[in-house]
């Protein structure tokens, strides 16, 4: 759980949290309330799950009316850089447990809890406000006070990509049923049904708010300005009972609220059996609070966000607000996320799910947002998927159909880059190590790309991908013994081609633009997988504290690994900025919290496992990473961090494989 209190760092205003519904869509925000993304909504949808994301409502604008004055409850940025209201002077209190929670202080004697969470049961936003009485040990006069709660909910209808500004087309029209207890729109002809189901009173007054500024879009070089429609106001009586939202898209939802056709305009006369706005909020609550308590530790709650459906199996979104389900993500992620934490029938779905899409050896590196085709842009995300299958298999969970169906994926893979695939991909004939590369793509995990420029294009046989090959051999030799000549011929070519006679350390990549003898000396984190962060190390004893040595010097910070070191003359000690200057430091030196994984690994195996390493390991490794947790994507982990001190969180703050090595090293330490 994070806790902020009074008083507040402004930064600690712009820390975000993430309430998600497991088809692809979520909600999320801002501590303060202020939208800071183009991606902030309390009803982002996931039409055709999980791609196809939606923005429907943005937000809201709320406040609270009592004795003639206004306590403002939300807070919106405007163009050029126009904060208002100010929330600062009445918010107590914001916690993330059990979902997010703000407190408050409207006088001496009252405080008013704001809640909102998303029930994964329905896929519905429940908002929920009250007044909790007494603070400070004062109680509240017995003479009752109004105390009227107004709501505006912005709208837009809009791809959660894009940006929303004023237009004629949009339909304001409501549709209004059971009193005011349900009022939907349809902003326009393609896009979902809103529904809001109330306890409060709706009054159409249509209007657009707009020049809402989103600084961290302006940040990233990206348009950020935008207009939202609102087509009216709710109105509850706080002082008679909590008020009471739930936002829906009926037709996207698989077991969406029947409040539109069953709730009551007001709880004293609900219709004989109906069930009123707050009772159903209620349960919604106890269902979702059950659930979430089911999972365990404020990890695995966290990690739950990640699992969605696709299809009629499941896979694990990278990392919100922006990315989709990634192959190399996916099996990385995966084996902390699912498998170290028991949840072995969801990685056994997923491991099918993907098995389901193998082409020409290889499996997909993306699935793009709208259900295109797949793309096979990846050389390790297969040889990712046969780690992951190892890690399941050892589990003894898979049933004999299972297992061999897996298998049969795991050596379709094998086959298919022994034989050759796309892209270059193929074990090379001289020895036995994998090529792979063409000029223009990008194929290993370090990506970027702008426009032709791929800023990391390390053609060749890089070293990661030898330590995945031989990986990959060894896991399949466990039970077709036809596998264990290459991956020891390969692992012989590995020691007698990758060692830098200079550090002892390991070239980033031999064989470059498959000129023979042509070695990449610059000092990366990919030479940490011969050592830990896979099944089977490729180095021990002096040759494996040399690599560890190496990166500890030079790439280790408490949030992750450097992708370059400093000391090289591409380093790049910042991430941001425009497409440009961010994917071009995005592996030139920028920290990723997912490499943290591998690495404990290795220094355990060559520091040793005994308890007092473990707890060595923990204090100096894992607890920045557990301080983490209170800042940027509350309860999560930041996709990455500047090169350089004081490592300042950017990309996504909510990255699925980064939460899942920080699960994964967790068992290994226990």
């Amino acid at each position: 759980m994070t806790r902020i209190e009074r008083p507040f760092d402004i930064t600690r205003l712009e820390d975000e949290w993430l309430e998600a519904d497991g088809f692809g869509g979520f909600a999320s925000g801002t501590v303060g309330t202020l939208r800071t993304r183009r991606y902030h909504a309390l009803l982002l949808t996931a039409t055709r799950a999980p791609g196809g994301r939606m923005v429907l409502v943005n937000g809201v604008e709320a406040w609270l009316e009592t004795d003639g004055a206004r306590y403002p409850l939300s807070m919106q940025r405007y163009v050029p850089d126009v904060v208002y209201p100010d929330l600062a002077p009445s918010l107590l209190q914001f916690d993330t447990e059990p979902w997010p929670t703000w407190r408050f202080q409207l006088d001496t004697q009252r405080v008013l809890t704001a809640e909102v969470f998303v029930t994964k049961s329905t896929r519905e936003t429940v908002l929920r406000w009250r007044l909790d009485g007494a603070i400070n040990g004062v109680q509240a006069s017995p003479a009752m006070r109004a105390f009227t709660l107004k709501v505006r909910p912005l709208l837009s209808g809009r791809d959660y990509h894009a940006l929303h500004h004023e237009n004629l087309a949009f339909n304001f029209n409501a549709r209004i049923s059971n009193g005011d207890a349900c009022v939907s729109w349809q902003p326009y002809g393609d896009v979902p049904v809103i529904s809001a189901v109330t306890n409060g009173v709706y009054t159409h007054a249509p209007d657009w708010y707009r020049n809402f500024c989103y600084v961290r879009e302006r940040e990233r070089g990206l348009d950020f300005s935008e207009d939202l429609a609102t087509p009216g106001v709710f109105s509850f009586d706080l002082a008679a009972r909590e008020a009471v939202m739930i936002l829906s898209a009926p037709s996207v939802t698989t077991a969406c609220t029947a409040a539109c056709t069953a709730a009551s305009a007001s709880e004293p006369t609900a219709q004989p059996g109906a069930r009123p706005p707050t009772a159903h909020a209620a349960e919604l609550a106890r269902i979702e609070e059950q659930r979430r308590g089911a999972l365990g530790s404020r990890l695995q709650r966290s990690a739950d966000a990640y699992v969605v459906t696709r299809n009629e199996g499941r896979t694990i979104l990278a990392g919100f607000p922006w990315f989709t389900d990634w192959g190399r993500d996916t099996f990385i992620a995966m084996r902390g996320l699912l498998i170290a934490s028991g949840r072995l029938d969801e990685a056994e779905a997923i491991l099918l799910e993907w098995s389901g899409t193998l082409s020409q050896g290889m499996l997909p590196n993306r699935f793009p947002d709208y259900g295109d085709a797949p793309e096979y842009n990846s050389v390790d995300a297969s040889l990712w998927f046969i780690v992951a299958l190892h890690d399941y298999l050892a589990t003894g969970h898979a049933s004999a159909a299972t297992r061999t169906r897996l298998q049969r994926a795991a050596e379709a893979i094998l086959v298919g880059y022994t034989n050759g695939t796309r892209f270059n991909i193929q074990a090379s004939a001289a020895d036995g190590l994998l090529n792979a590369g063409v000029p223009g793509m990008q194929l290993t995990w370090m990506d970027a790309k702008v426009g032709d420029w791929v800023v990391t294009p390390r053609i060749g046989k890089p070293v990661e991908v030898q330590a995945l090959w031989i990986n990959a051999l060894r896991i399949a030799a466990t039970w077709n013994r036809q596998w264990l000549p290459p991956a020891e011929r390969a692992l012989r070519a590995f020691h007698e081609r990758f060692v830098d006679s200079s550090t002892q350390a390991l070239f980033d990549n031999v064989d470059v633009d498959f000129i023979e003898g042509r070695v990449d000396r610059s000092i990366r984190p990919n030479q940490i997988f011969a050592v830990g962060g896979l099944p089977f190390p490729l180095l021990e004893g002096a040759a494996a504290r040399a690599v560890l040595d190496q990166v500890e010097a030079h790439l280790l910070t408490p949030l992750g690994l450097r992708t370059l070191a400093p000391s090289d003359p591409a380093y790049r000690a910042y991430y941001g900025g425009p497409p440009l200057e961010r994917d071009g430091a995005y592996h030139q030196g920028t920290v990723w919290p997912w490499l943290l994984g591998p690495f404990v690994e290795a220094w355990l195996r060559v520091r040793g496992n005994a308890a007092d390493a473990r707890a060595e390991a923990k204090a100096r490794f894992l607890d920045p990473l557990h301080a983490h947790l209170d800042h940027a994507g509350l309860d999560h982990l930041s996709e990455i961090a500047g090169g350089d001190a004081p490592h300042a969180p950017g990309g996504t703050p909510f990255q699925a494989w980064s939460l899942g090595e920080l699960l994964r090293v967790e068992k290994l330490l226990a």
